[in-house]
């Protein structure tokens, strides 16, 4: 069963950051086309949480992409910090590779408290990976490698979204979330 609070939080995160500040340019057309899939785990332990990403890998590549072409794994109940959270994601790509799916399907990864290396917790181009709870972005390689080939410098993604969260700055993250509860804001609660 799922929790459409959860799921209600991550759309508004996904509507108003992901697509909203075009942070992930791709993000979009598989979005209006609704062809991403929301799952919440209720899973509250790490092999828990294994389990349910299996069964959701398993489900994504047994569906055509015109019917799903991405899935959101969202996981309230484990993984809260990021060090564990991002420990996690090499054992993520390890079931990639049991399930033979390494080149097919690859995994993002979302979270309250994301930070890149080499940043303070409170640099605001952390926000571009903050999400209002942990989530597993599973996508398909081909998509990937779709979006890719049409850009001309793939990085520039992450420069433009460095540019666009510090003209923003903390303060302008922080509006985008006024109409909800400040602890739904992603990020809020580091």
């Amino acid at each position: 069963m799922q929790d459409n609070s959860h799921i209600e939080a991550t759309r508004h995160w996904l509507e108003t950051a992901v697509i909203g500040l075009n942070l992930c340019p791709f993000a979009r057309a598989p979005y209006q086309a609704g062809r991403v899939h929301f799952e919440v785990s209720a899973a509250t332990s790490p092999d828990e949480l294994l389990e349910d990403l299996m069964i959701q890998l398993q489900a994504l590549v047994a569906l055509p992409e015109q019917t799903r072409e991405t899935t959101l794994l969202i996981h309230p109940g484990t993984l809260l910090d990021f060090g564990d959270f991002n420990d996690f994601l090499a054992v993520a790509d390890e079931v990639l590779a049991a399930l033979e799916l390494e080149g097919v399907v690859q995994i993002a990864s979302f979270h309250p408290q994301y930070r890149f290396a080499g940043t303070e917790p409170e640099d605001v181009e952390n926000c571009s990976n903050r999400s209002p709870y942990p989530i597993l972005h599973l996508l398909r390689e081909n998509s990937v490698a779709w979006a890719v080939e049409r850009m001309t410098d793939p990085d520039e993604i992450y420069r433009n979204n460095i540019r666009r969260l510090r003209g923003l700055g903390r303060a302008g993250w922080q509006a985008l979330w006024s109409d909800r509860q400040a602890s739904a804001e992603p990020g809020a609660k580091d």
